[in-house]
């Protein structure tokens, strides 16, 4: 070795020397996230919502025909018998005179054969005709009645259906949607307005598809508007669809509440808190902190002395939206990695730190 190459060994040499087991140990710690388990029983569920009318019956046409004159907008209140729409009238105009018509002639029939029927009485009564033949007269009378009747029916109708070209507001309210517009040719019972009727009012919300066992009807919750933050007031689940929604896979629900006392507006945002205690004492974890291995869950927690980690089994409950629920295996005041899992080893040393990158000391002293 020339005496070069020596001289350039020697301070490396020195420097690997000066390096303390420690501090390579340090060295190789691994920054992790950790947190503590937190208590079922403190946690709720947020739910946005909107405030929606109890009633919001769809409005429609009892005939089809085209929309000649649109009455309202989308926000407009309305009174008990309000016209909205109206139809074009000329086809059942036209239905209505020929319903007249045929009743005209229905009578004038009649009238013949009622007359007919007295006159062949006669003949009968004086041999001069025979019993089938006056039989045959008296029949004649009987239809005769039965398309009178008939003729007074279709006109009773055709004024209904006069009627009908107009669309009324059955109670008061305000109109919730719009789902016609005047020059549309729509059919009978299509819906051309939804009205949200006046009086109680309640909260929509969506219920996810894997919680939805936690829901019933009469459940108590809590309601916010997003208009008067930290107000909360009490409500209760009224009304819980029974099948998912299939393209967003969550179930409807309506929240009551007394509107008299709260004064909330149709369309304002609304915040429902729904309790999500476990039936059993359950800790709860961010989904990330928990992994598998063939089946069985687990978690790393750190150990506060060594800050080095120990692979613990554990038994969860039912899958939350953003938590597991640990039902054994983990002490309240734990310390777990929440996030890299996969990533980790029995053993290993590593750093801890919370949410916003800061070292924690796990031994609280």
């Amino acid at each position: 070795m020339s005496v070069s190459r020596a001289l350039v060994l020697i301070p490396l040499l020195l420097l690997f020397g000066c390096s303390s087991p420690d501090d390579q140990k340090e060295t190789a710690a691994r920054p992790v996230l950790v947190v503590q388990p937190q208590q079922a029983g403190d946690m709720v569920d947020i739910f946005p919502g909107e405030v929606r009318a109890r009633y919001e019956p769809e409005l429609a046409f009892r005939i089809g025909g085209k929309i000649s004159d649109r009455k309202v907008e989308v926000g407009d209140r309305v009174k008990k018998g309000q016209v909205l729409a109206r139809l074009n009238a000329e086809d059942v105009r036209l239905e209505l005179e020929s319903a007249r018509a045929r009743l005209a002639s229905a009578e004038a029939d009649h009238r013949l054969a009622k007359s007919e029927l007295e006159r062949y009485r006669e003949l009968l009564e004086r041999k001069v005709v025979s019993r089938s033949q006056f039989d045959a007269v008296d029949s004649r009378f009987d239809a005769s009645l039965a398309q009178l009747k008939q003729a007074r029916a279709q006109l009773n109708v055709a004024r209904n259906q006069t009627d009908y070209a107009e669309l009324r507001a059955p109670r008061p309210g305000v109109i919730a949607q719009r789902l016609a517009e005047a020059g549309q040719v729509v059919a009978a019972g299509q819906a051309v307005f939804v009205l949200a009727v006046d009086g109680d009012r309640e909260v929509r919300i969506d219920l996810p598809e894997q919680d939805i066992d936690r829901f019933s009807v009469g459940k108590p919750v809590s309601i916010e508007l997003w208009s008067r933050p930290g107000k909360p007031f009490p409500g209760k689940i009224r009304e819980l669809s029974p099948a998912a929604d299939p393209r967003s896979r969550t179930y409807e629900a309506r929240v009551a509440f007394d509107n008299d006392q709260v004064g909330a507006d149709l369309g304002q945002s609304a915040r429902v808190f729904v309790g999500n205690a476990s039936a059993e004492s359950a800790l709860l974890l961010p989904l990330a902190a928990v992994t598998a291995d063939d089946g069985s869950p687990y978690v790393w927690v750190v150990d506060p002395a060594s800050l080095t980690l120990k692979k613990t089994p554990v038994r969860t409950g039912p899958y939350l939206a953003e938590q597991v629920p640990v039902l054994e295996g983990l002490k309240p005041g734990d310390w777990v990695v929440a996030a890299g899992t996969q990533l980790l080893s029995e053993g290993e040393k590593v750093l801890p730190l919370d949410r916003q990158n800061r070292q924690l000391d796990l031994t609280g002293e």
